[in-house]
């Protein structure tokens, strides 16, 4: 990884997305924690925390044009699920799933061309909630989840080096569970995934022809 990156571990924090917002001062930061006070996930949507969790915020700048931004977050989804098992997918635009059962999820935001991207993951969960997982069925402990975090964070760092224009579309088709489901979205919106395009949108064949989703531009995006 050529660019430099820090790194800051706690147990508890707020907000690792504020706290790496916070505490960025240039070059890429990881902030990880084990548990957060004021978790969010997209739209806001109040975090739930697993028996072991892992919440994970990096900060930094890419050089990369605005139209690409939308990639980030299936950038993120990518460099997850190449180091985590093989039965961990990804379900368009930012959950982390496995047998269809909810493991994290990816949150990308951006501010004055800072961007950070946060990363929720279940490590462990004796009991967790209807449709929800975790990735391990012992407690690891707190070390692994700071280390899950740090490899995510660099695996990321060298896709996003690569560039806009190699961005991992084929390995994230073949890693997406929504290809090929029937699928809704609100408000109205119905039709059979059928692709990703180079810009990371959602393919839809639907009954008005093909349409394009884009994350960020659709909400609640579900099996049919």
């Amino acid at each position: 990884m050529a660019t430099p990156l820090t790194i800051q571990r706690a147990r508890r924090v707020g907000s690792t997305q504020d706290e790496a917002r916070r505490r960025h001062r240039g070059n890429p930061l990881l902030v990880s924690a084990t548990g957060q006070d004021a978790g969010r996930g997209r739209s806001g949507a109040k975090w739930i925390e697993a028996d072991r969790a892992l919440a994970a915020s990096l900060a930094f700048e890419p050089a990369w044009p605005t139209q690409a931004m939308p990639k980030i977050s299936l950038v993120a989804g990518l460099a997850l699920t190449d180091f985590l098992p093989d039965s961990v997918r990804l379900k368009w635009p930012n959950d982390v799933v496995s047998d269809d059962l909810k493991m994290g999820g990816i949150l990308t935001e951006s501010i004055d061309g800072l961007v950070v991207v946060g990363l929720g993951l279940n490590i462990y969960w004796a009991s967790p909630p209807e449709g929800m997982g975790a990735v391990h069925a012992t407690d690891p402990g707190e070390e692994h989840s700071h280390r899950v975090a740090e490899q995510w964070a660099e695996v990321f760092l060298q896709r996003i080096e690569a560039g806009p224009t190699d961005w991992g579309r084929d390995e994230y088709l073949a890693r997406c569970t929504t290809i090929g489901r029937p699928i809704e979205w609100d408000p109205d919106g119905s039709g059979i995934a059928i692709g990703i395009g180079d810009d990371g949108a959602l393919l839809i064949d639907s009954q008005a022809g093909e349409v394009a989703l884009y994350a960020g531009a659709v909400r609640n995006v579900r099996p049919a």
